[in-house]
């Protein structure tokens, strides 16, 4: 049909040519590269890498929050687990030797854990005694010790006090009034802490008797996972913190028995009561609890004492802190350093900082453990004979200088020099000045 002029020209239809029977089809043409504005990029899709990595990163960062959180909340289970630990190290030469006579390991470690507790509760026993006595007898004679101390204002200050009147001020007070409010109401805390030393004190003995009963077994149960070779490292180390551990704990009972006897000697001479129980306090006290043992020790000698004379007190507070600096400074570092094998300034380090890391049980387990991996990496060091040189020994090795007589003529030279010189600087100052002057 021809065109008209109602339509217009319009481009002929022709259909695409059919390809001949038995032809491939020919590839469709390709797509038209996407504009600008359309908002993708050609091949911009998500690598398959990516989702799997991001999975995994939220996984690990998950697992470090709960490992984090879950060392938190165990941090004082782990810390009863390392008290136990050493301490069953401590008693383990006891239990070894009672069971290499042939009696059970178990009933071993039992009698040595009632031997102990037998000895605690005797002298908790014995202390309670003389405390409660010495309380009694202070609330006794407080009457007389505020009448003394009212006499002796009055004297000094010319006032007109009376005991009558300080007790009914004392009685009616808001400070008094107060203190006992805050007292009531910290009751159940101190109740709670009483209540969680003792479940942690029970805690650290069943540990300490288990690692200790059952040693034998435990060794077996690490070294079953190790190849021959490091069994008989992890033996060897096994070895070496018994003996290290075992030697503070000789070198801190030998150090409170000086401490005690010393102690007991002064409370003798003041004519303080309970001066032998007194002794066993400061001894047992100062050298068993890390910190603030001394502070512990020493307070209750002072309080007896204040009761029979104040100046007392004086002088065992006096006395206290001289022994302390000699206890830290002379006495601790050579025992330490000949029971445990260390450096007396390496046994000062580590305590500083065992109690920097944990606190009391870091001050107190810090030198048997610095002690055990001293003694363990020493066997993996290297050692050489040291030459014969004066130098080692801090002396100057001959030849090294000049001797005494050289130096001596070299200073007397220098000085006779010195003092030629001196005529001359003088007569060229004074030409000097007087060619100025004229």
């Amino acid at each position: 049909m021809a065109p008209t002029d109602e339509t217009g020209p319009t481009a002929p239809h022709t259909a695409p040519p059919t390809p001949p029977a038995g032809a491939a089809p020919s590839a469709p043409p390709p797509a038209a590269p996407p504009s600008a504005g359309s908002g993708t990029a050609p091949g911009a899709g998500m690598p398959r890498w990516l989702p799997r990595a991001m999975v995994l990163a939220l996984a690990l960062l998950a697992a470090y929050h709960l490992g984090t959180w879950a060392f938190h909340q165990l941090i004082g289970l782990l810390l009863n687990i390392l008290i136990a630990f050493f301490l069953a190290l401590a008693i383990e030469p006891a239990v070894s030797r009672m069971a290499s006579r042939g009696m059970r390991r178990g009933l071993a470690t039992f009698l040595v854990f009632a031997g102990l507790l037998v000895v605690l509760a005797g002298f908790v026993t014995l202390l309670g005694s003389m405390l409660a006595g010495q309380i009694i007898k202070m609330i006794e004679g407080f009457p007389d010790y505020l009448d003394s101390v009212i006499n002796w204002v009055n004297t000094t200050f010319h006032t007109e006090l009376r005991r009558v009147d300080i007790q009914e001020g004392l009685l009616h007070s808001d400070w008094l009034r107060r203190y006992a409010q805050n007292s009531a109401a910290g009751v159940l805390d101190v109740s709670t802490q009483v209540l969680g030393g003792l479940f942690r004190l029970l805690t650290i003995a069943l540990f300490s008797f288990y690692f200790a009963a059952d040693g034998p077994r435990l060794r077996r149960a690490l070294c079953s996972v190790l190849p021959p070779a490091r069994q008989a490292e992890v033996l060897r180390a096994w070895e070496i913190a018994v003996d290290k551990t075992g030697g503070y704990l000789y070198s801190r009972g030998l150090m409170a028995l000086i401490s005690g006897v010393a102690h007991y000697i002064l409370l003798q001479v003041l004519g303080i009561p309970y001066a032998p129980v007194l002794g066993v306090w400061v001894g047992v006290v100062s050298q068993f609890i890390p910190t603030i043992g001394t502070y512990l020790a020493g307070a209750l000698p002072m309080l007896i004492a204040f009761t029979v004379d104040p100046w007392y007190a004086l002088w065992v507070l006096v006395f206290v802190v001289v022994y302390q600096q000699f206890e830290n400074y002379m006495l601790q570092p050579k025992l330490t350093s000949r029971t445990v094998d260390i450096h007396p300034a390496v046994a000062f380090g580590s305590v500083i900082a065992g109690t920097a890391l944990l606190g009391v049980v870091g001050a107190l387990i810090s030198i048997p453990a610095v002690a055990t991996l001293q003694a363990f990496l020493g066997a993996y060091v290297k050692r050489y004979d040291v030459t014969d040189d004066p130098r080692v020994h801090g002396h100057r090795r001959r030849g090294d200088g000049p001797g005494p007589a050289a130096r001596a003529r070299a200073l007397w030279t220098r000085v006779r020099e010195r003092e030629r010189r001196t005529p001359g600087t003088d007569s060229g100052t004074g030409d000097a000045g007087g060619g100025g002057d004229r």
